[in-house]
């Protein structure tokens, strides 16, 4: 048996609709039941999904103030009235100023745009810059991607006699700025589609002002609604179909540069922006302003253009030595927080441009929440971002404590904060409560959605361009997550270091190949021809000029009983397989070398060991052949193991040895028979000559006879008991013993996988008929 590292959440039918409503349509049965999972029964519904159109887009005039708005800026613009657009530092941000400044220009605008400092300014629009853009002249300002939740900001802009149009699409808190508009999905009740990204929002509004639908600028739409992980439906579905199309033909100098340095070719896929493209721009706003990446993205310069991205992507890499370098001190601080339900680490020093990124690594790895902050030791206060887990609603749970923080916003698995330093403990304790009301020990493993199982004969080039069509894949719509079951024909370790796993499966002349990438080390536990499930996406391999189907394996799981084979390994080491949350037995009536290293989780104990010592265990380890295999059934039926080792080493075999046969007796007993006494001493070679015997054939037959009383034996001398009462050999005890451990030798050491495998299975079988006849015994 061997455990997934993720909890399978297989994806359930919607109710009331569990069949494809008509069959005017082409597509596979697989195709149609992962459309009915998004809500899609019908061929039309079909359609409009597979083939997004522009003309099912919303109308912008839903949004409530955005007439008011762009009456305000239009009025500014014929006034020459100088606009500031107030953008956020990540790739929505930068990319959501862009679309709203091309805009503005494009209707000649007096304008310009500002992005704060991560470091010196923070998240969002503050005083300062709004006293700044006062003083620059700025009459209206309006922020992209940011400022729903700047109640005092807002304020201030009153204050100085400038209008402020926020366009945001965060989540409203429960105090709105008094702006002089708001644009905004949430706070919109006619709008009927409440997920556009900051870039979403600022499009519309750009629609809304231009007077058409302005087409030129989805490139900058799909890069902005993909970075920014929104739900990839309905609009925002629509907005990056075509916008992948348009980024593929993409005439602008700055990302066809900036593309240039991700190695960018041809066709472009969601992948190419969540991958390559939005950390690039959001490495720039991490280390340093934020303006580069708007310039990269404005500018009409061609060797600009490539200057501007050569940097971006040097700043890509900074970015990545910086989070390795944090990610390596934050793990070694959670190791002291093995009790906590939620992870806080902090430090001065850190950079907190990237403590979002550090966040998610800590969340992946220990399956808990994660707040990591960069400490002000001159202001003592402490700032950062959180990341979570699928169960826990971060927003919610730390808006319940939001007076702990000084600012606080985010989403439900996402969050940005800045909090008094000797507030950390508190928060810890808070939010440490709150997750232990509202979780079990099983919603800390991550979450793998899987969309059905599917069968060997069932995949196909085919089926697999086929649920291309889906794409682009995002959340809400992911990439559909199959499920297999199947006995693998071959399991291989792949890579120079060994840390890739190639599984194949044959059936039906059908073939399948699973890659599991960094799963290499789970070689070693999967023995061969067991059923094992594997969980992960379907793709195309294509390799000189062949291409055949795989799945990418994210996780495997073994449900039944392992028979692990170590037979004839001298001293073979177990403990890369001990896993610190499981129950270890050892079978070894010797102190095993290594054993002063084993954990507390693994015990040792003899055939002699009393059973009722003995507790249950994931894993048995069998170093020992038993006196009788009932002794090993025994233990087996105490220990209840889902995993065997046996790693049996025999040096003197009996089974190997020649046994005396029925003859030989006879043959020897006809010789002392004859001759009455038989002196050991001088005869021997001359009976091992004659025969062909060793001398343990000899003495072995000689001390069956002594035993069965047909021989007197004193000093070497054999004489013959004249009277002997009848035995069978199956009297003797030397005899059985004999016999017994060579069976014991050929059933467990010396016999095939298949029949060692048979023998453990009937054992096991056995045992579960026997806990069966228990349970209903206690039944009763």
């Amino acid at each position: 048996m061997l455990q997934s590292k993720s909890n399978w959440k297989f994806n359930m039918l919607p109710e009331n609709m569990t069949q494809w409503m008509d069959d005017s349509s082409n597509l596979s049965p697989v195709m149609k039941e992962l459309l009915i999972q998004r809500g899609i029964s019908t061929a039309q519904e079909a359609q409009d999904f597979l083939s997004p159109k522009l003309e099912n887009l919303n109308d912008p005039i839903g949004f409530q103030s955005i007439d008011k708005a762009c009456t305000r800026v239009h009025t500014a613009i014929e006034q020459n009235e100088k606009i500031l657009v107030y953008g956020d530092y990540d790739a929505d941000g930068v990319s959501s100023t862009t679309v709203l400044l091309k805009a503005l220009q494009e209707l000649g605008a007096n304008c310009d745009y500002y992005i704060p400092n991560r470091f010196t300014e923070g998240y969002g629009p503050n005083e300062e810059a709004f006293k700044h853009a006062s003083e620059e002249g700025y009459s209206v300002i309006i922020t992209v991607d940011t400022g729903i939740a700047s109640v005092h900001e807002a304020e201030v802009a009153k204050q100085l006699g400038m209008d402020l149009i926020i366009t945001d699409h965060h989540e409203p808190q429960e105090e709105l700025p008094d702006a002089y508009a708001i644009i905004h999905p949430k706070c919109s009740p006619d709008y009927p589609f409440k997920e556009l990204a900051g870039v979403g929002v600022a499009f519309k509004f750009s629609q809304h002002l231009l007077g058409y639908f302005p087409d030129h600028l989805l490139d900058l739409v799909a890069i902005g609604t993909i970075a920014d992980l929104v739900p990839l439906v309905r609009e925002n579905r629509i907005l990056t179909f075509y916008g992948l199309k348009k980024l593929a033909i993409t005439k602008r100098f700055g990302l066809q540069a900036l593309m240039k340095q991700c190695k960018i070719e041809g066709k472009i896929n969601e992948q190419d922006i969540g991958f390559l493209i939005g950390p690039r721009l959001n490495a720039v706003g991490r280390l340093q302003d934020a303006d580069l990446a708007v310039q990269l993205l404005m500018t009409d310069d061609v060797e600009e253009a490539e200057h501007l991205a050569e940097v971006v992507n040097e700043l890509n890499q900074e970015r990545q030595r910086i989070v390795a370098s944090i990610v390596k001190e934050a793990e070694k601080m959670v190791s002291d927080q093995t009790e906590q339900s939620v992870i806080i680490v902090a430090k001065a020093g850190w950079n907190e441009g990237v403590l979002g990124i550090v966040a998610s690594r800590l969340v992946k790895k220990y399956d808990r929440p994660a707040i990591v902050l960069a400490i002000n030791e001159e202001k003592q206060t402490a700032k950062g971002s959180a990341r979570s887990i699928p169960a826990f609603d971060l927003f919610q749970n730390c808006m319940k404590i939001r007076p702990l923080f000084t600012h606080f916003g985010g989403h439900a698995q996402a969050a940005g904060m800045t909090l008094p330093l000797s507030n950390v403990l508190e928060i810890q304790a808070e939010l440490n409560a709150l997750i232990q009301e509202q979780l079990t020990s099983d919603d800390f493993k991550q979450v793998i959605e899987i969309s059905k199982t599917i069968c060997i004969p069932e995949i196909n080039e085919e089926l697999i361009t086929e649920i291309d069509q889906l794409a682009p894949f995002g959340m809400a719509n992911p990439k559909p997550i199959f499920h297999l079951n199947a006995i693998p024909s071959e399991i291989r370790q792949l890579g120079n270091m060994k840390n890739h796993l190639k599984v194949l499966f044959n059936e039906k002349d059908k073939k399948i190949e699973g890659i599991g990438f960094s799963m290499g080390e789970l070689f070693h536990n999967i023995t061969p021809k067991t059923p094992i499930s594997i969980v992960g996406e379907l793709g195309i391999n294509e390799w000189n000029g062949i291409k055949k189907p795989q799945l990418i394996i994210q996780d495997l799981k073994i449900e039944e009983w392992q028979l692990f084979d170590h037979r004839g390994k001298k001293q073979f080491d177990i403990s890369p397989y001990f896993h610190p949350q499981e129950q270890h037995v050892v079978i070894s009536n010797q102190e095993i070398e290594s054993e002063s290293g084993y954990p507390g989780n693994v015990c040792r104990i003899s055939y002699d060991t009393p059973l009722d010592t003995i507790a249950r265990a994931e894993t048995l380890y069998i170093y020992e052949l038993p006196d009788n295999l009932q002794q090993l059934q025994d233990i087996i039926n105490q220990v209840q193991p889902v995993n065997i080792h046996v790693c049996l080493y025999v040096e003197n075999s009996l089974y190997l040895s020649s046994i005396p046969s029925r003859e030989d007796f006879k043959w020897f007993y006809a010789m002392v028979w004859k001759k009455k006494q038989i002196d050991l001493n001088k005869e021997l070679q001359m009976i091992m000559d004659a025969k062909g015997w060793k001398k343990d054939h000899v003495i072995f037959i000689s001390k069956v006879f002594f035993e069965l009383e047909f021989v007197k034996i004193e000093n070497g001398v054999i004489q013959l008991n004249t009277s002997p009462v009848k035995k069978d050999l199956q009297e003797s005890r030397i005899y059985q013993e004999r016999m017994n451990k060579a069976h014991i030798e050929k059933t467990l050491y010396y016999s095939t996988y298949q029949e060692l495998i048979d023998w453990f299975r009937a054992t096991i079988n056995y045992m579960d008929r026997e806990g069966l006849k228990e349970e209903i015994t206690h039944g009763l």
